[in-house]
């Protein structure tokens, strides 16, 4: 699985704008099940997606259609982990 960090690089003001393409772009990566969590940092500098598995060309394309991407609002930092143990709560993301 992939641990995408978002980081504002633009002031909040260039970034509520895109915020509804942002979200309409995570829904679609939800229904197709490569993406399995997200949400803003706090205090509200950017934000964490956790991505499926999947080939690091394909989450970089996928990362590539974000607004925020496409707008150089954000930057993006990717993190591969292989999870090898989980709670009980989260037990789907080992192998993810």
């Amino acid at each position: 699985m992939f641990i995408v960090e978002l980081t504002y690089v633009k002031p909040i003001e260039e970034i509520d704008p895109l915020m509804e393409g942002h979200m309409a772009w995570l829904k679609i990566q939800y229904d197709s099940g490569r993406f399995l969590a997200s949400g803003r940092k706090v205090p509200r500098t950017g934000g964490v997606i956790l991505a499926a598995r999947m080939g690091r060309a394909d989450l970089d394309a996928l990362l590539a259609a974000d607004p925020f991407h496409q707008h150089g609002v954000a930057r993006f930092e990717v993190t591969e982990v292989e999870i090898s143990k989980a709670a009980n709560q989260v037990k789907g993301l080992v192998g993810a």
